[in-house]
């Protein structure tokens, strides 16, 4: 198997692009492929433009009717109703959505392909990580759900065991939905509680269906949630199900919504916290999965100051070559920040708040403590399942 990571990456997926109202700017793509350069990562990894998905790996996932109703909408955005969850204010139709949300999704599969056969450990497509699309429709700014199809294809490719961690501050709904009923696939979720925020699912007794009880797995913090128990949360339930579960491959999804400057949510969680659970996720992969390790990005609005910085973080971390937290950003790459959007960019590749501090769930169980009720409330819905203690 190659040591070396592989980035994927096609300068396309900007045209990912529902207008310039819409949060989900694609200049925090381009931004954060020109970081990954100036901080020379790019020269530590093997770029890759994998193929579009075509329509048999779409439809691993998603219904046939869903990827016409795409396609016709693509080809006359005018057409778009609001069916299928197209033409609407979170997912506005465009000229193209089809032939670029395919291409994103391909990035994810041909991600998921080279870890499985060897010729990478770990891959990374921040540009993907769209977790909200559902099998028959777009939501929560998401079309195709390339996280789901890279591990509908590890599954067909023969994976048996497939875990998914999603870190975005949205509830992973859909892929949750698409694996809802496979004791194949673990799928866990660390987000904002359902009743603060979209989608309002991600209950914790949302464990899966019959025959695959426990293998879905739900930490719903509450808002103003912050670094130390975010980390702790993340630590007091994920090794555990992952030891339990036994990955072939982990899949993770690092949406960067949950940082404090996000202006769509409510979680206060920095920079440097975000980057300490990439830190575990990649020491999960090789604990628990054989190294075997697929990171895609996700949400994340605050598209200056936090996105290409916290995903230029993941892919030093997938690289081998993790960046420093103090290290100062290339002045050039400043300077392209202003150009493109007049903002100023940031200084360094951190917002202060390193190392992170934060007890571990074996320092004792707080009963007054919101986050700690949060982590049992998960534990006790998911453990008993998987014949875990409490």
């Amino acid at each position: 198997m190659s040591g070396r990571a592989q980035l994927m990456w096609d300068e396309a997926v900007t045209a990912y692009d529902f207008g310039p109202e819409h949060p989900m700017d694609p200049v925090r793509l381009a931004l954060t492929r020109s970081l990954v350069g100036a901080l020379g990562l790019d020269r530590e990894v093997e770029v890759v433009a994998a193929r579009p998905a075509g329509e048999s790996t779409l439809r691993l996932v998603h219904r046939g009717d869903y990827v016409d109703a795409v396609k016709a909408v693509s080809a006359d955005p005018g057409a778009a109703d609001g069916s299928y969850g197209l033409g609407t204010v979170d997912d506005p139709a465009f000229a193209g959505m089809h032939e670029v949300s395919a291409l994103i999704a391909g990035q994810s599969v041909g991600a998921a392909e080279a870890v499985w056969r060897g010729e990478a450990l770990h891959a990374v497509n921040f540009t993907g990580g769209l977790h909200h699309a559902m099998p028959g429709a777009a939501s929560g700014f998401c079309v195709y759900n390339d996280a789901a199809l890279a591990i509908a294809r590890l599954l067909e490719l023969g994976a048996e065991r497939v875990a998914y961690v999603d870190v975005d501050v949205h509830h992973g709904d859909g892929v949750q939905a698409a694996f809802w009923g496979d004791p194949r696939v673990l799928t866990v979720s660390l987000h904002e509680h359902p009743s603060t925020l979209f989608p309002q699912t991600g209950w914790p007794e949302e464990t899966g269906a019959d025959g695959a009880e426990g293998t879905a797995v739900n930490i719903a913090l509450p808002a103003g949630t912050g670094d130390a128990g975010w980390v702790r949360a993340f630590h007091a339930v994920v090794p555990e199900v992952l030891a339990d579960f036994r990955p072939q491959v982990l899949v993770t999804q690092h949406g960067a919504d949950t940082h404090f400057e996000d202006p769509l949510a409510h979680l206060a969680v920095s920079l440097d916290a975000q980057r300490a659970v990439q830190v575990a996720c990649h020491e999960f992969a090789h604990e628990y999965a054989g190294g075997r390790w697929v990171a895609l990005g996700g949400g994340g609005y605050a598209v200056v100051d936090v996105v290409p910085r916290s995903w230029a973080h993941l892919v030093g971390i997938a690289a081998g070559r993790p960046v420093d937290p103090e290290t100062v950003i290339p002045e050039g790459w400043r300077q392209e920040v202003f150009a493109r959007t007049r903002q100023l960019g940031p200084m360094r590749m951190t917002d202060g708040r390193w190392p992170v501090s934060w007890a571990g769930w074996e320092a004792g169980y707080d009963p007054a403590d919101r986050v700690d009720q949060a982590v049992r409330a998960a534990r006790r819905a998911v453990f008993p399942l998987r014949g875990l203690l409490a």
